[in-house]
């Protein structure tokens, strides 16, 4: 088939196309988290760690640092423990970034064709909501898996791990919970998810409308998407990630009985953390963070390439 043929192509339907970009987002969504996995381990244990029961017991040293995070994971679990969890991740990170890209194409869809020129605030407006909504509704869908990706990378027990897998992980979590127990700090996560994917996604595009270089099918094209999507991330990071850290150390102590547990809620989550760790405690995690969100760029540069370049 020629390329005029495949410009030609007849457009897809709806779900079809819905489809297509779930696979696209959902593949290149994998392979990105399985190279960034030992980041983003670090990441978690370095964000969750004053909020695990042996940390506060006394039992495990907490890590002074993210060198020291790296060092004593290699030494005490071994190298393969960098991955730990990395399974539940991709199982819900394929079909969650798959599905956010695909929903945030999809709803966009659904609004008017502002011009960015003459209508930039119609237009911004109306991709920051896509990409919110967007956010919310993937986070929504697999969210019990990033619960159990959370339980299972925020393990700090040397030698063998605490659950045996993820299924392990979430029966065991629905034995002693029930079903709401895999959504423990869905509440805060939606929320997050909104703000994360309507800076993200929502700025991505209004830049992209913006980049006189957006359409260019080679190396320029690719590396002004990569700048615009990355410097949409690192703006909407410093309001995304207290959400973020309030959502894990919610799943983290998920298991035990309500009369047992540190925090009451989201919003007691919030005040405690402030009151006794002060800010930098929402942050905790977030250098780490910044690199391993490259591959997040990259995702979403890949999949807007691919879409572009092939005509999907």
């Amino acid at each position: 088939m020629s390329h005029g043929d495949a410009a030609k192509k007849a457009p897809k339907g709806k779900l079809e196309q819905l489809g297509s970009d779930l696979l696209i987002g959902g593949t290149i969504g994998a392979i990105s988290k399985t190279i960034m996995a030992p980041v983003e381990r670090v990441k978690l244990l370095m964000q969750t760690q004053h909020s695990n029961p042996d940390v506060i017991s006394g039992k495990i040293k907490p890590y002074t640092n993210i060198g020291d995070c790296f060092k004593r994971v290699l030494a005490e679990q071994g190298m393969l423990s960098f991955w730990r969890g990395n399974l539940v991740n991709c199982l819900r990170y394929a079909p969650q970034q798959g599905s956010a890209l695909a929903f945030n194409d999809y709803i966009n869809k659904l609004f008017p064709n502002y011009n960015s020129n003459t209508d930039f605030w119609k237009s911004f407006g109306s991709k920051l909501f896509a990409g919110g909504f967007a956010g919310a509704i993937a986070n929504t869908i697999c969210y019990p898996f990033d619960f159990a990706r959370t339980r299972l990378a925020s393990d700090l027990a040397t030698g063998k791990p605490r659950f045996k897998g993820i299924g392990d992980c979430i029966f065991t979590t629905v034995k002693s919970q029930g079903l709401t127990g895999l959504y423990t700090g869905w509440t805060v996560t939606c929320m997050g998810a909104f703000v994360y994917r309507a800076g993200q996604l929502g700025c991505f595009k209004q830049i992209q409308d913006l980049n006189p270089y957006a359409k260019d099918k080679g190396t320029l094209g690719a590396i002004s998407s990569f700048f615009a999507v990355t410097f949409a991330r690192t703006i909407v990071m410093p309001f995304n990630y207290p959400f973020d850290t309030v959502r894990r150390r919610m799943m983290l102590q998920s298991e035990k009985p309500v009369a047992e547990r540190i925090y009451k809620g989201s919003v007691d989550c919030f005040k405690q953390v402030l009151s006794k760790e002060g800010t930098k405690g929402m942050y905790k995690g977030m250098v780490p963070e910044l690199f391993r969100g490259v591959g997040g760029s990259l995702v979403v540069v890949a999949y807007d390439r691919i879409k572009m370049i092939f005509n999907i």
